[in-house]
């Protein structure tokens, strides 16, 4: 890559602010801390665009789908997807726990447990008529679910529709101008977690963070990546293709912060829109995969550190809380730590002045679960795109860059309207070979 295109790649940018950042808050910890604000701002500014996206992304995908039923039926299959896959995680965790044993041998010492009263009261308050109630994201996925059944119901919905795809067109171009402020935040979020914390902090609890750290990458590859090879898509292609996203994650420490970009991606490399629209932000409250191999680990670290060894029933009824809990992760603030507290609350059985001890390092292991969930999000997209019969695998030939065997496309997805603008876009030779597979066999 020659210095012009690398001055100009925003992927290149963003790893030199997580570097600079690193240092900063190494070397120079109080300034460092003071840049805590760039990260919140940028993660702010980005999280302006996320309710927008999602509803004309779904509004418009139902409003032009024609048959409603595969909206019901997206969604039910998202749900058990979800289901499925974070209970597997769930299990990963718990099984991963009980081999390694992270928690053997951790000193208590003194527990410094100021503040983690202020989690356990967050998690006391915690409430699933609140979740659905502040969850702004689910209320906004709902309403557009709503406006687009009405829409493609209404005679005149033309002229509407046309208005709803100007502004997105506006919408996507406003966060491409945003997304050229991501170095800033992601250098200010990566200053202030080592200027607060330091890297020194992972030491006591080393073998915890590498095991958290390893349980993700195996879970990321092995069975995402065999998710993704069933749609005969590559896991090192699609990392590839979302790395610039992955970066701004690893550097805020928050999923937010790519989930407009990975939404368009996803439309850009053949994912329907209303697929895209429906799973994502869904998948943002229910698919946190990241997250439950997190809790999971967690809570048999601290019963491990403490002697306490959980029966077998113990361990299902920790799975079960955990089933539940780590669906409400999105929805609270301090998010997988404060679920945490509500878990161990609910368990009665493991001294919840434990968090104390996760403290310091909570912050590291925040990246490695907003990575995986983001990750996860975005495998799930693909395969129930795949699934139904609305992934346009020579779309995502052209976006992933690599040969895929020839797939037969369903006709209920082929319109240009239903895949939206990104289907304009295609390439003529896609057309015509799509249209090939699409004639007489």
């Amino acid at each position: 890559m020659t210095v012009k295109k690398l001055s100009r790649n925003l992927t290149f940018w963003v790893l030199l602010a997580i570097v600079t950042g690193a240092l900063l808050g190494h070397f120079q910890p109080a300034t460092a801390v003071k840049m805590e604000f760039l990260g919140k701002r940028f993660i702010d500014v980005v999280k302006l665009f996320i309710n927008p996206i999602i509803f004309l992304t779904i509004t418009l995908g139902i409003s032009t789908m024609g048959d409603l039923k595969k909206v019901g039926r997206i969604g039910g299959k998202a749900l058990l997807y979800f289901e499925i896959v974070t209970t597997l995680a769930l299990v990963i965790g718990v099984a991963v726990a009980a081999v390694v044993r992270p928690g053997d041998g951790v000193s208590v010492g003194k527990l410094s447990t100021d503040k983690v009263g202020e989690f356990t009261k967050r998690a006391g308050d915690f409430s699933w008529g609140h979740f659905l109630a502040d969850n702004l994201t689910l209320q906004v996925l709902l309403l557009s679910i709503v406006l687009g059944v009405v829409l493609s119901k209404y005679a005149g919905r033309k002229s509407i529709i046309l208005f709803l795809k100007q502004a997105s067109k506006y919408v996507f171009r406003g966060l491409h101008y945003v997304m050229l402020l991501a170095p800033i935040g992601a250098f200010g979020g990566m200053a202030y977690t080592i200027g607060k914390y330091g890297i020194a902090t992972l030491l006591p609890l080393g073998k915890l963070m590498v095991t958290v750290y390893v349980t993700m990458a195996l879970f990321i590859f092995i069975i995402l990546g065999g998710i993704l090879r069933y749609c005969r898509i590559g896991m090192l292609s699609f990392l590839k293709y979302i790395k610039a996203e992955l970066l701004i994650v690893l550097g805020t420490s928050s999923s937010e912060a790519g989930l407009p970009g990975l939404m368009e991606k996803l439309e850009r490399m053949g994912c329907a829109q209303p697929v895209v629209g429906l799973v994502v932000p869904t998948g943002y409250s229910f698919n946190l995969d990241g997250t439950t191999i997190y809790l999971s680990l967690a809570t048999l670290f601290l019963a491990q550190v403490f002697h306490i060894d959980l029966s077998g029933a113990q361990i299902l009824t920790m799975m079960g809380i955990l089933m539940v809990t780590s669906k409400g992760a999105a929805g609270v603030a301090g998010s997988g730590f404060v679920v945490l507290a509500s878990t161990l609350t609910a368990l009665k059985v493991i001294p919840v002045e434990g968090l104390a001890l996760l403290l310091g390092v909570d912050r590291f292991m925040s990246e490695a679960r907003s990575i995986t969930n983001f990750i996860g999000n975005g495998v799930a997209t693909i395969f129930l795109a795949h699934n139904e019969g609305a992934l346009d695998h020579d779309m995502a030939e052209e976006a992933l860059g690599k040969r895929l065997k020839p797939f037969r496309w369903r006709k209920d997805y082929t319109s240009g309207e239903y895949l939206g603008e990104v289907a304009e876009q295609a390439s003529e030779a896609a057309r015509l070979l799509k249209n090939k597979q699409e004639g007489p066999l």
